[in-house]
């Protein structure tokens, strides 16, 4: 994961090492050589997709002007704020990977789960969790992926339930998701009340142009708006078709850059916005084509 960039790039290099001088940890080895049940758990997950993101962005920084808002999913917000200057790579690492930490723990203190429901409008999905919530067990639908794409989190039982309910609704599939917390709801309140204090100490700057935020789907200028935003998100739905409809409209003619591991957004973008033009930049020979061309 990225050594390909470090590889090529010496800024990239020079990104994975302060990064990894910041958290006292060497996550780039991590990223390069695994083993992957370690890069797989959540405090470094976190800070490898931030710093994979944050590789990229210092090697096309130069080339990428006029700039009219930035977007991350879940995560990825805090990549958003390091391209537009609000926060430092290393900052933002700290950051995420005490979010995975304290994902982890609440994760642990009440075990949750998600599952992807694929095929039914997010209405429907979100009726279904209603129906399936029930006195102490929850399930809300917590990303907004896609227009018949949605991620539901919950207690397990509320979300076998939930996921029973939309396959009678209509829905193509319902996947369980192999992950160690119901993120982005309720559930996940104990980390936000912690994180907060975590945002709270760190240096945030106002963003140089718009972040839209998870939580609302509104741009965020201002340091304090992002830094309470940012503890939303955490048991908050990421709003991301909401997101990418507000994100199209902060220009016109707009490109969009996928910045960091994989063309899953880009998938989405297209679904979500028809006819955006979109590129992915993750690997060093995508980097290079864009730094070529550009």
């Amino acid at each position: 994961m990225g050594k390909d960039l470090a590889e090529r790039f010496p800024i990239a290099r020079q990104t994975f090492q302060a990064i990894d001088d910041a958290l006292g940890v060497g996550l780039s080895k991590i990223m390069f050589e695994g083993p992957e049940d370690q890069l797989t758990a959540t405090s470094n997950t976190q800070p490898a997709i931030l710093a994979h993101s944050a590789a990229v962005f210092a090697i096309i920084g130069s080339k990428v002007t006029s700039v009219a808002g930035a977007a991350g999913h879940s995560l990825g917000e805090y990549s958003a704020y390091v391209a537009t200057g609000a926060l430092a790579g290393p900052e933002a690492a700290k950051l995420v990977r005490r979010r995975g930490e304290l994902m982890q723990q609440a994760g642990e203190a009440r075990p949750g789960t998600m599952a992807a429901v694929l095929g039914l409008a997010t209405a429907d999905v979100e009726a279904a969790c209603r129906e399936a919530s029930r006195a102490g067990s929850i399930a809300v639908a917590a990303n907004l992926n896609g227009p018949d794409q949605t991620v539901i989190s919950g207690d397990p039982d509320a979300i076998e339930r939930a996921g029973g309910i939309c396959q009678t609704k209509g829905a193509k599939r319902v996947l369980p998701l192999k992950v160690s917390g119901a993120f982005h709801s309720p559930l996940m309140a104990p980390a936000a009340d912690k994180l907060r204090l975590a945002l709270d100490k760190a240096p945030f700057a106002d963003p140089k142009t718009p972040v839209v935020a998870n939580a609302t789907a509104e741009p965020v200028r201002d340091a304090a708006r992002a830094r309470r935003l940012l503890t939303d998100q955490l048991t908050a739905p990421v709003r991301w078709v909401a997101c990418m409809e507000k994100a199209a409209t902060l220009g016109e003619g707009l490109r969009f850059l996928e910045i960091g591991p994989g063309a899953v957004l880009a998938g989405l973008l297209k679904r979500i916005v028809p006819g955006a033009t979109v590129t992915s930049l993750g690997t060093a020979d995508e980097v290079t084509k864009f730094m070529e061309s550009n």
